[in-house]
């Protein structure tokens, strides 16, 4: 019996497969692509953070990320023979191979530049007569005998260093060269001699017999300790005057350790092992900190200890490195979950939505299969064995694209997320069409929403599902979107529980308003108007299901335009914010200013709009805050807040007040009041030469906080353009000049020194002509071009990676939302066809037939677009409290501006995917109508159809 089951089951597939191709094809795809995201979600961001932890530990100063294991000299206690074995480079080779080894994972070391030898970690002072000694003070130098030396250096001049005999602790003779750049800086030369000191005061003869370039200077061997490559002139903090000393490196042959051991320099032995992130992955970091902290002060060092010695200390600042990655990612982690929940969900309303239609089309096969004695199991099991044959095949040649298409990254979670799209459409499809033939349901019988109730299992179901949606969203409302310790999965649902809500609440009352519209179009003499209306009352396309993926699929869109929008906006505030303008030149120091004839020459330029002079003086100290004042009037400008008592010290920006104006509204700033800083009166300019009174008043624009601290009344100021006297006609929340946040902007007209520091331009000058011109003044200036500045926020791989995502969550969002309203149309397209067929014998013309589909559909898509907007903008208001961008957008930008970003409405974002659903929809009923017209009103009313 089980024999011919399963010989019954077999034919069974086959024939259903043949007989409906374009269905099993078109399911088949539709999970490929599912299962093809769904996989590829996961090692996308497996993938981005690999490359985001390796872009870090690879472009940090090798100082920081350089494993350093390092001890004192062998203890005085020793023979001198045992303390001069333990100092050459066979003793410290075998001692790195162990440490080497000894490294957990998944710390793995770069072995071609790893280095060990003996260094002081004292400078010794260099008396030579001829190494130069500005300010009277003589370099101090440091000695290091360092393994690989002929590896990472080619020789310029001279010959390399050697031990023409065993050096030990005696020894009073060795040999050593310097970096091209230590020679030019220290004037040393191949055959010169410097004298280093004993303990005992004898001395050492160092001997430089070369002049070496590093052949990779950047790299660890060199930088992990820049002066062994390049000499830096440093403070003497020791004197009680401020003068500076030269101090660099001079590199000893690699065995002439043992002759640093009887130095007063604290020699000590080093190893120092770069990481080779090659093999690290995104998910090693938290095993990584863990393995680095154990290294520190844990049962790695005892490791350690046990193999280079008992008084060995490691350090690295790998572990800071690591854990501000670890930083980077927890920001970006639930902007990116959002994402991922939306359109996951998305994908499964769809998926459900495609089974629905499946099932909708063989309710009535099904049904005959019932009344013959069929049962639910059987049909059940028919179905699942169906449906596993196309999907699963699917699913797995879309976890085979993913592995593909994202090579790095981890395999499991994407072939668990493949397989959840498998298992979910081969349980949901049969599940659906099996539950809807547990009673014999009345042929005909109609499920429309306007005339047929929902059952009261329906409405309690949605009044249960309103109820928690709406109790999340509150919660999340009250408490905040900001979560500590990783993604808070409450947060990432927000589009998912607003689109719900929305959703359940638009069902229950799409039909009144068809109620109330259909009524009045009734009594007009066309019937276009009425049936559309009727119809799209009574249509299942406009269910809850089609409607909650519109709304997702919008919502989703919405949030990541507009945190694609964001970054862009805060890169542009930020350049902006740096710059002040499109160009701007100013002086090599602060208090450097520019000559008229620079001004003039630059004005005249090609692609220069306009140009506006300023004078900058920075920390102009502010007098005492005037207590109950509330400060200026900030009307016209706008207000913003502001601490008195943090404005002790601001900057002094003077300017034209016309010019400024100009270039405030060019670049976009807050509109700057230029008729309040009008020079008259007592704040008339001055003649060439004149000195102000200290009872001079000036009116000033300031920022809010300067504005408390100063008050309404006339305060006195002191700065190098002058003393006088100040008021506070107003208040603007930035300028161009400027970056601190407390600033005073006067009337450079009424100042006592008047010319510009500063030159801020706007329109698009050739760069080229603008830095020759800059040039041609004979002094050093800075140009700076908002270009320029725009171009260093480029994208680390994890921003890169993080961005990638969302641009794709915004086109699946797009394809799923689109692939939504087929789908619910689709549901109804074989009545559609009947209906017009029915029409037509009636008297209905083709061009009465599109309107009539297109009026039907219009309802349904001006419903999902208008949810789709609320719903987006709802979810980003709800979200934008705990969504700062700065990681996205400025992290690892130096001199940027890192305050708060936080996430706004971008109106494109919103309105394009809602313009695109009822652009769709009209077009989908005028092909369906297009479609119709061309076949006969005999082939659809063809007698005994069902439909």
């Amino acid at each position: 019996m089980r024999h011919n089951d399963r010989a019954a089951s077999a034919p069974w597939i086959r024939t259903r497969l043949r007989t409906a191709p374009g269905a099993a094809t078109a399911l088949a795809v539709l999970v490929l692509v599912t299962a093809f995201l769904a996989a590829a979600f996961p090692r996308a961001v497996d993938a981005y953070e690999t490359k985001g932890l390796r872009h870090d530990i690879l472009t940090a100063d090798a100082g920081r990320s350089t494993l350093e294991v390092a001890r004192p000299q062998p203890g005085l206690e020793l023979p001198q023979a045992q303390r001069d074995d333990e100092a050459r480079s066979p003793e410290l080779a075998r001692i790195g191979a162990g440490l080497l080894k000894a490294l957990p994972a998944p710390l793995r070391a770069d072995t071609s530049s790893v280095a060990y030898g003996v260094r002081t970690s004292k400078p010794a002072v260099a008396n030579e007569p001829w190494l130069p000694r500005p300010e009277a003070v003589p370099p101090q130098l440091s000695y290091v005998a360092q393994s690989g030396l002929e590896e990472h250096a080619t020789l310029a001049s001279g010959a390399w260093p050697t031990t023409p005999q065993e050096v030990t602790s005696d020894s009073r003779e060795v040999q050593g060269a310097v970096t091209e750049e230590t020679a030019a800086e220290l004037k040393v030369k191949a055959g010169a001699t410097i004298t280093l000191l004993t303990a005992a005061q004898e001395p050492i003869t160092v001997t430089i017999t070369g002049i070496v370039a590093p052949r990779d200077p950047q790299g660890s061997y060199w930088s992990a300790d820049p002066l062994l490559r390049t000499p830096s002139l440093v403070l003497d903090t020791a004197s009680p005057f401020p003068v500076h000393y030269w101090t660099g490196t001079v590199l000893l042959a690699e065995d002439s350790g043992p002759a640093l051991l009887s130095t007063a320099a604290e020699p000590v032995l080093f190893w120092r092992i770069p990481p080779d992130p090659a093999g690290l992955t995104g998910p090693d970091d938290a095993r990584l900190t863990s393995v680095i902290a154990s290294l520190e002060s844990g049962p790695g060092l005892l490791k350690v200890r046990e193999i280079a010695g008992d008084t060995a200390v490691f350090a690295t600042g790998l572990g800071h490195i690591v854990e501000a990655n670890a930083r980077m990612r927890d920001a970006i982690s639930p902007v990116i979950a959002v994402a991922a929940l939306g359109i996951g969900s998305v994908a499964a309303v769809v998926l459900l939505m495609t089974g629905a239609l499946i099932a909708g089309r063989r309710k009535a096969e099904l049904a005959l299969m019932r009344s013959r004695g069929g049962s639910l199991r059987g049909i059940g099991g028919r179905l699942l064995a169906e449906t596993a044959v196309t999907v699963l095949p699917a699913s797995a040649l879309g976890l085979l694209l993913a592995t593909l298409a994202v090579g790095e990254g981890r395999f499991w979670p994407g072939a668990l997320a493949a397989a959840g799209v498998g298992l979910l459409v081969c349980v949901a499809l049969p599940l659906r069409t099996t539950l809807q033939h547990i009673r014999p349901t009345l042929h005909g019988a109609r499920e429309d929403m306007v005339s047929a109730r929902p059952s009261r299992r329906r409405t309690v179901a949605e009044l249960t599902l309103l109820v928690l949606a709406v109790g999340a969203v509150t919660a999340l409302r009250r408490r905040g979107t900001s979560a500590e310790g990783g993604t808070d999965l409450l947060v990432s649902a927000a589009p998912v529980l607003v689109a719900l809500i929305a959703a359940l609440v638009l069902v229950r009352l799409y039909p009144l308003p068809l109620r109330l519209a259909t009524r009045p179009v009734a009594r007009l003499r066309g019937a276009i108007g009425f049936l559309s209306l009727a119809r799209a009352g009574r249509s299942s396309a406009g269910g809850a299901l089609p409607l909650l993926a519109l709304l997702l699929a919008l919502a989703t869109a919405a949030f990541g335009g507009s945190v694609i929008a964001g970054i862009g906006d805060a890169r542009d505030d930020a350049a902006l914010a740096s710059v002040g303008a499109d160009a701007r030149i100013s002086g090599a120091s602060e208090r450097a200013t520019l000559p008229d004839e620079l001004v003039r020459t630059v004005r005249d330029l090609d692609g220069v709009r306009g140009a506006a002079p300023v004078r900058v003086e920075y920390s102009v100290n502010m007098p005492e805050a005037v207590a109950g004042d509330g400060g200026a009037d900030g009307g016209g400008a706008g207000t913003g807040g502001g601490s008195a008592d943090d404005a002790k010290v601001a900057a002094l920006v003077g300017i034209d007040p016309a010019s400024y104006a100009e270039l405030a509204r060019a670049t976009g700033l807050p509109a700057f009041p230029a008729a309040r800083l009008k020079a008259t009166g007592s704040s008339a300019p001055l003649p060439e030469g004149a000195e102000a009174g200290p009872d001079r008043v000036l009116p000033a624009i300031a920022s809010p906080a300067v504005a408390a601290r100063l008050g309404k009344e006339p305060r006195a100021i002191e700065t190098l353009s002058g003393d006088f006297e100040v008021q506070i006609v107003g208040t603007v929340p930035r300028v161009a000049s400027v970056s601190p946040t407390d600033f005073l902007v006067v009337n450079s007209a009424a100042l006592e020194q008047k010319a510009p520091t500063t030159l801020l331009l706007t329109g698009a000058p050739d760069p080229g002509k603008l830095r020759a011109a800059v040039e041609g003044s004979g002094k050093e200036y800075a140009v700076q071009l908002l270009s320029e500045e725009r171009a260093r926020y480029v994208n680390t791989p994890m921003q890169a990676g993080a961005e990638r995502i969302y641009l794709a969550a915004v086109a699946a969002g797009a394809g799923y939302a689109l692939l939504a309203v087929l789908l619910s149309l689709l549901q109804t397209a074989p009545e559609r066809r009947t209906l017009l067929a029915r029409l037509r014998t009636m008297g209905l013309t083709t061009g009465q037939g599109r309107k009539l589909l297109a009026f039907e559909a219009t309802p349904q898509a001006l419903l999902a677009a208008g949810g789709g907007l609320f719903t987006g903008w709802a979810t980003i208001v709800l979200l934008s409290p705990g969504i700062d961008l700065v990681p996205l957008a400025l992290a690892g930008v130096a001199g940027s501006d890192t305050s708060p970003v936080l996430l706004r409405t971008d109106l494109w974002s919103l309105a394009l995917p809602a313009a695109g659903v009822v652009a769709l929809a009209a077009a989908v009923a005028g092909v369906q109508a297009w479609w119709a017209s061309r076949r006969g009103s005999i082939t659809e009313l063809r007698a005994g159809d069902s439909r």
